[in-house]
């Protein structure tokens, strides 16, 4: 049965499984140098001096902080010490699944310290800037390569994503709009607040630039009275999608098109995109808001929900390499780039960064939960990776450096824009809502 994630105290202090500590008879004879434990007093001091003890191949605990530990971080040989300090956000995800570094302990509140410690180091010589940058150059997002980034991420099969996603499948952001909602709750609560800021009414049409699954297409059709057309490029999404349409008896009004958002064709009371603009690549914005200037009827209205940031920056390497490949979460102002060329009024602008953390928190839940499964049908590696990106996302957004945003615009000259948020909370009894932030952690 799925914990209640009330609060935020709930969702940091998760520990994920680890094998045994590094057993003696196993260790490198030999012990740590002077200068191995000197830059890594040195990387923990840029990081500023954190409450992690890391121990090393021989044994040996270093550590420069005086309080409690979050969580030791087990060096199985020297080279895993190395290559953290080359490059520490690309490479320990990389030793970490391939077991040569071990965590015990709070597994999110430790990735927590890593990233708030990346995020303040100093910036790296220019040799070592220069390295990094070459290991780090993102993949393109060009048509072709839009293709390949979608398959490596979402084809690994629909039986993967069904043990631990929500009955809808859907893999965005949550939306608990009571603190004790079920994800499949919170999800519902999630579709009916996209279709809800969208002001969907029986007869209008839609199109949908990534479904997913095909959730909340499904959602507006079957609830809103709606005819949506919903663009993905992922094949198995799609064939899961149009299947369960026609089985289900509503492929009349939800088509499933597996073609390329630069393809969207027609034109539509309202454009929505739903965890998508994170796969576009900053270079193409413009052409996405071609896309939806041209698709959108004089008084439509348009919606893209998206992983974001408070300012601009690249992705986590090691996701970008290993997970989400070409991915990229952008910063408010990059999101502009969308919207000013083509004259778009933003119309509301929400940020509901918690709500992806405990949503997350549900998914990790549910992994762990069917990890023997996960393991067969893959490897050990690969459940420590899914395990490292599932838990660091969590802890990206607990600690603030990813956001969630929600932006409504229309074109410019539209006067059918509502007047206030009523429409948003109306049918809702107020005694029973949950603001997150007063939730207690």
């Amino acid at each position: 049965m799925d914990q209640q994630y009330k609060g935020l105290s709930d969702i940091r202090r998760i520990t994920a499984p680890t094998q045994s500590p590094v057993d003696p008879a196993r260790r490198p004879a030999r012990g740590v140098r002077a200068w191995e434990r000197a830059a890594l007093h040195w990387l923990l001091k840029t990081f500023g001096n954190p409450p992690l003890h890391f121990v090393m191949w021989n044994g040996e605990v270093i550590s420069n902080s005086q309080e409690a530990p979050v969580a030791r971080i087990h060096f199985r040989e020297p080279g895993a010490l190395y290559r953290m300090l080359l490059d520490a956000e690309l490479f320990f995800g990389d030793d970490y699944s391939s077991g040569r570094i071990e965590v015990e302990g709070y597994f999110v509140e430790f990735l927590e310290q890593i990233y708030r410690g990346i995020a303040h180091a100093p910036k790296p010589g220019f040799v070592r800037q220069m390295l990094q940058a070459w290991l780090r150059r993102p993949r393109n997002n060009s048509l072709e390569g839009s293709q390949e980034n979608i398959h490596h991420h979402y084809d690994l099969g629909n039986d993967f994503y069904r043990l631990w996603l929500d009955e809808e499948m859907q893999y965005t952001c949550a939306y608990f709009a009571q603190a004790a909602m079920s994800l499949e709750e919170a999800q519902r609560a999630k579709m009916d607040h996209v279709c809800r800021k969208l002001e969907l009414k029986p007869g209008m049409t839609v199109v949908e630039a990534g479904c997913g699954w095909g959730g909340l297409a499904r959602h507006m059709a079957l609830n809103y009275g709606v005819k949506v057309r919903s663009y993905n490029i992922s094949h198995q999404q799609i064939m899961y999608a149009t299947h369960r349409a026609r089985a289900e008896g509503y492929a009349n009004r939800v088509e499933y098109v597996e073609d390329d958002y630069r393809n969207i064709r027609g034109h539509f009371d309202a454009f929505v995109s739903v965890g998508m603009l994170e796969h576009v690549g900053i270079d193409h914005y413009p052409v996405l808001g071609e896309v939806a200037a041209n698709s959108l009827k004089e008084n439509g209205r348009g919606l893209i929900h998206s992983i974001g940031r408070n300012r601009p920056g690249m992705m986590n390497a090691w996701i970008e390499k290993r997970i989400f490949p070409g991915g990229h979460p952008p910063a408010l102002s990059e999101m502009m780039q969308i919207f000013e060329p083509n004259r778009f009024a933003v119309l509301d602008v929400e940020n509901i960064r918690l709500h992806y953390a405990k949503t997350l928190a549900y998914w990790l839940e549910r992994f762990e939960a069917n990890v023997d499964t996960i393991t067969t049908q893959t490897s050990p590696e690969f459940v420590r990776a899914w395990r490292l990106y599932l838990a660091g996302s969590m802890a990206a957004f607990t600690a603030g450096d990813l956001q969630l945003f929600q932006i409504v615009f229309a074109h410019g000259h539209s006067n059918e824009v509502p007047w206030t948020r009523w429409h948003l909370y109306h049918d809702r009894d107020p005694k029973k809502e949950t603001a997150w932030n007063r939730v207690t952690s």
